[in-house]
């Protein structure tokens, strides 16, 4: 079985990998596909060595189905097809409140530890949501960032009939879109790329480019004047984060979801003047998979429109140089089994 094998310096090799026998508590999986996420291509870019400690195998967005089982695992069984929630809770502290997928002692499967761009991966079984018969293996890659997007939004207290701008139409964005939409909301979408304004307008979101409209207005005209409830900011860009403050109506909702390394200026007037709220969100919950799971499976998205290409394993190195080239490109499959 193959591996892509993150050496550093934006280089990837395939290699042999090993099957690690599944210990107490541990399900070792045969993976079939894994996503290419931006915190992947962070770390090509060589941003995160210190933390990756490269050589490794990294990702995180998998499907896979279940190869051997350790002692004590229950409620699952070889054969089964699974996605893999990749968080390795690590001893609870007073700080984390119960919160253990935002824990201080949280290691990022994938990130911290071997991740899923290989072919045989051990994993916690806690880890595991089964995935029904309507999903395809392919789709089943695509439950951990919709998951993100189901976070976000339950985060963000969306309500049907409620006005959503999400600023930034990448993967996320979108997801978080038609997940908002899902919940009957009414969604823009704020984006400059001309490739993706148009596949978000496919998908029947409505769109706004502020490169060459006033966000503002534009904002104003697509909710007749009573302005944005919820904000997601997503984009990670300076402009980004100085127009999400102009957008929410009073008592409105700012979700930051995009990771801001840097600080940078925020218009605190705004939230004092309107009595706005700013809710950070990070990663996901159990919820949140079984309900992008159900969706999914239930057809209500259309993941199947933001997957721009599927690769085997031996070609992660072009995967990654397509992505720096192809700006305009969403989702990216690195398919690792057979």
């Amino acid at each position: 079985m193959k591996a892509a094998i993150y050496q550093g310096n934006k280089t990837f090799t395939t290699g042999e990998g090993q099957a690690v026998e599944p210990g107490p508590g541990e399900v070792r999986l045969d993976v079939a596909f894994c996503g290419v996420c931006g915190t992947d291509v962070h770390i090509y870019h060589g941003a995160m060595d210190g933390r990756v400690g490269p050589p490794q195998v990294i990702g995180h967005e998998a499907s896979a189905r279940v190869a051997e089982i350790g002692d004590g695992v229950q409620d699952v069984s070889v054969g089964d097809r699974v996605a893999v929630r990749p968080l390795q809770f690590g001893e609870p502290t007073p700080f984390d409140k119960g919160c253990s997928h935002v824990g201080k002692n949280l290691k990022f499967i994938g990130i911290d530890t071997p991740g899923a761009m290989q072919g045989s991966w051990t994993v916690p079984a806690y880890t595991l949501h089964k995935l029904p018969e309507p999903v395809s293996l392919e789709h089943g890659a695509m439950i951990e960032p919709v998951a993100v997007a189901c976070h976000d939004v339950r985060l963000g207290e969306v309500q049907e009939g409620e006005n959503c701008v999400v600023i930034g139409g990448g993967p996320i964005g979108l997801l978080i879109g038609l997940v908002a939409r899902e919940k009957g909301a009414k969604v823009m979408v704020s984006e400059v790329n001309a490739t993706r304004l148009k596949l978000a307008e496919s998908l029947g979101l409505q769109t706004v480019n502020p490169g060459n409209q006033d966000l503002t207005r534009a904002v104003a005209a697509f909710t007749g004047d009573a302005m944005a409830d919820v904000v997601f900011e997503v984009s990670g860009s300076a402009a980004g984060v100085e127009a999400m403050t102009d957008l929410p109506n009073v008592r409105g909702r700012i979700v930051m979801v995009a990771i801001h390394p840097q600080p940078k200026p925020v218009n605190l007037f705004r939230f004092f003047w309107s009595e706005i709220r700013m809710i950070g969100a990070r990663l996901y919950e159990p919820e949140d998979f079984e309900e992008a799971i159900a969706m999914v499976a239930a057809d209500s998205l259309p993941v199947d429109a933001l997957i721009t290409q599927v690769n085997p394993i031996d070609q992660t190195q072009k995967v990654f140089q397509t992505i720096d080239s192809n700006p305009e490109g969403m989702k990216y499959l690195i398919q690792c089994g057979e």
